[in-house]
């Protein structure tokens, strides 16, 4: 089926679904160009004439109902032997999925769940529709969190038919209204128990009503009362289980007129004034209606003849009467059968003492009888203690594979919701969970092929999860998988990785300049480009030992391919004739006692344009600006004052071997003020590594802001960047 296209226009893309009567498959209209979920019929019912004609005529009917929370029909059609139902597509799950794994929903979310399905159901209700099969499996939860209730009217023409699947049909007893249960009539009111039994099991994470059969749980609808949800989950508000008992009593006359006074009830029943109001009485607790009654058997002659006397207008007389006048005349004589019978008379005296005696000695050591929990879906330790806590023996059966329990949960058990004497063997049948099978080697299929057969094994769409990568190989096809062939699967709870080529392709190289040559790598990883990578180490003014400082032959920006070579140059350090140390320069400001910003730019054989540092200053002050030069290249140090350009100052390459000599370094002076050592000048100072000249402490005395250089804020001093590299 997968793959193939029906009606000429949906392509089949996965099987997300199935029931008693058909199966969900995810398709593509491809005239209309949205997906759409299609329900296709099962094999044994496509012969059955009746039940087609039924089928479609219900899903037309279906189909004029338009409204958020219920599910579109969008086309029933029929493609050979092929019959289908096109819906509404929705990305999520079942409402079934989310109580499993969830259950019991806080009310507050169980309660906007039903009046979703409620809104639904009233809509359909106005419009003469019946949905007849309201359960969680057929509650859709789209990623959204909108509720669309589907299969509307489709439970009315599977009546038509023999459903034979006990899955299908155990699944929708659970929720099945006692009417529905007898097999009479059932109307709006059967919709409103249904909902009822599904609110239940949300907020007790209990099915109503349970049993080992199909009839058994259908006899507990018509006979069992229903256990208050309150006894099973203290915290559910009275008022909510006053709606679900009130949706759920036997007798159709006490349930909710209609789902719109249902849906009334749902939208205030969280009101603070609300939660904590009486318990619900009803007229007929204990369900009169639904009890079963014995009639005693009639004899056909007796009834004929009495109704004979009766016409001829003769009274009856007692038969003891008619054989009494028949004896006057004749001696008594007894029967034959007489003596036999006193006889067994005799017999049955003597045995009954016999009885009567064993039992009292029995009852001496008479074992208790216990009631037998359902213990499905508890871990195997859990349920094995809770029954030996009993007195009941536990038998282990050989496990089974199961996609709806866990791996160690009990999925099944011999004997449950029955008494039984004390050491009773229980069987307990132990989910091994989904069954496994062997992971298939997907390597050169394309991906549509690679994801269809995952599916068909089983695997759930949203647990493959795909990865391109630019390879040289043909484009679309699968070049790597997780798990790998061969490998013990469970396609119900692993998940595969599939990896994708892209072809060769290309990619934007990164800018490497001023990196470390690990993040470099990294960053070339991350673009699929650190196959071929050639590091090649050379001296640089610009950046310090370790930097990258060159890439080659790709500038930033440019397009490699994947495996392209690449070559990095990565900063073995300054070169042997740079020559790095510090100038002396002493700046002013405008006025003295007034402050002035300071800027300070730095153009050498590391850079151009570089900011030393912004000051504020209002006294002279002195700093020691890092410089590098080389033998092509001297160093320029621009001054700006206030925003203004105030000086610049040129050291030379002799110049500056004579400072780092410690030769020569009168320092400038710019913009007035003293040198170092007069006034205003100071002693000198390390400031983040470079010598400043701090004020003296008369100075300090009679200025309240402190004139000494220091750490331009928020900036990195390039000067002392190039100092730390010698």
């Amino acid at each position: 089926m997968i793959g193939s296209e029906l009606g000429g226009r949906y392509e089949i893309l996965a099987r997300i679904g199935g029931g008693g009567m058909a199966l969900v498959y995810k398709a593509y209209d491809t005239l209309l160009q949205r997906n759409v979920a299609i329900k296709v019929l099962r094999e044994q019912f496509v012969h059955d004439e009746e039940f087609i004609q039924r089928f479609r005529r219900e899903a037309r009917s279906a189909a004029s109902l338009s409204h958020p929370n219920v599910v579109s029909i969008y086309d029933v059609g029929q493609d050979e032997d092929t019959h289908y139902i096109v819906m509404e597509y929705i990305e999520g799950g079942t409402l079934n999925d989310i109580i499993k794994e969830r259950a019991p929903l806080q009310p507050e979310e169980a309660v906007r769940i039903a009046s979703q399905i409620c809104d639904a159901l009233d809509h359909a209700h106005q419009n003469g529709i019946i949905h007849r099969d309201i359960k969680p499996h057929n509650i859709l939860i789209g990623k959204n969190g909108r509720i669309k209730v589907t299969d509307f009217g489709i439970a009315r023409a599977a009546t038509s038919s023999d459903i034979t699947q006990t899955g299908a049909v155990l699944g929708s007893v659970h929720y099945f209204s006692p009417e529905h249960a007898k097999g009479v009539a059932q109307g709006e009111k059967s919709d409103i128990y249904s909902l009822g039994a599904v609110l239940y099991q949300m907020v007790t994470n209990r099915l109503p009503f349970a049993g080992d059969s199909p009839i058994s749980v259908a006899l507990k609808h018509l006979q069992e009362n229903l256990e208050a949800p309150r006894a099973i989950n203290p915290l559910i508000p009275q008022s909510v289980e006053n709606i679900i008992l009130k949706a759920m009593r036997k007798n159709p006359d006490e349930r909710y007129a209609s789902a719109k006074a249902m849906l009334a009830d749902l939208e205030t029943c969280l009101q603070p004034e609300r939660l904590d109001e009486q318990r619900a009485v009803f007229d007929s607790e204990d369900d009169d209606l639904e009890k079963t009654i014995i009639m005693p058997a009639i004899r056909h002659r007796t009834a004929v003849a009495g109704a004979q006397q009766e016409e001829n207008g003769m009274e009856k007389k007692p038969a003891k009467g008619r054989i009494a006048e028949s004896l006057e005349d004749k001696p008594k004589q007894w029967p034959k059968w007489v003596k036999p019978l006193i006889w067994l008379l005799v017999i049955g005296i003597v045995a009954f003492g016999i009885w009567k005696g064993v039992t009292t000695l029995l009852d001496q050591f008479e074992v208790p009888d216990v009631e037998v929990p359902s213990v499905v879906g508890m871990p195997v330790e859990q349920a094995t203690r809770m029954l030996e806590e009993l007195g009941l023996e536990v038998r282990l059966t050989e496990g089974e594979y199961s996609d709806e329990y866990e791996e160690g949960y009990v999925m099944r058990q011999s004997r449950s919701d029955i008494k039984v004497k004390q050491g009773t063997a229980i069987e307990l049948t132990v989910s091994l969970g989904p069954e496994e099978t062997e992971m298939p080697d997907l390597s050169t299929m394309t991906e549509n092929a690679a994801r269809n057969l995952l599916v068909e094994l089983g695997f759930d769409p949203e647990r493959i999860e795909v990865e391109q990568s630019y390879v040289d190989e043909p484009e679309g096809t699968v070049i790597d998988q997780e798990p790998s062939p061969g490998t013990r699967i469970k396609p119900r709870e692993d998940t595969v990785k599939l990896v994708i080529s892209q072809g060769p392709g290309t990619v934007d190289m990164p800018n490497l300049i001023g990196e470390t040559l690990e993040v470099a790598r990294n960053m070339l990883e991350r673009q699929n480009l650190n196959e071929n990578v050639k590091v090649v180490e050379e001296p640089d003014y610009a950046q310090p030992k370790g930097y990258v400082f060159r890439q080659w032959p790709f500038e930033p920006g440019d397009p490699v391919a994947p495996g392209a070579e690449i070559t990095l140059y990565v900063s073995s350090g300054l070169p042997a004739d740079a020559i790095q140390t510090e100038k002396l320069i002493t700046v002013s400001p405008v006025n003295q006692g007034v402050a002035s910003t300071i800027e300070i730019y730095v153009s050498d054989a590391s850079g151009d344009n570089k900011l030393w540092g912004t000051k504020e200053i209002s006294q002279p002050t002195s700093y020691r600006v890092g410089i590098t030069v080389s033998p092509t290249r001297n160093a320029t140090i621009v001054i700006n004052r206030d925003g203004a350009w105030l000086d610049s100052i040129t050291v030379t390459y002799s110049e500056a071997r004579s400072i780092l000599n410690g030769e020569h370094d009168g320092g400038a002076q710019i913009g007035g003020g003293g040198a170092p050592g007069e006034p205003g000048g100071g002693e000198e100072v390390q400031v983040g590594g470079s010598e400043v000249a701090a004020p003296s402490a008369q100075e300090h005395a009679s200025q309240d802001e402190t004139p000494a250089a220091t750490e331009p804020d928020g900036q990195d001093s390039p000067g002392e960047e190039a100092a730390g590299h010698g």
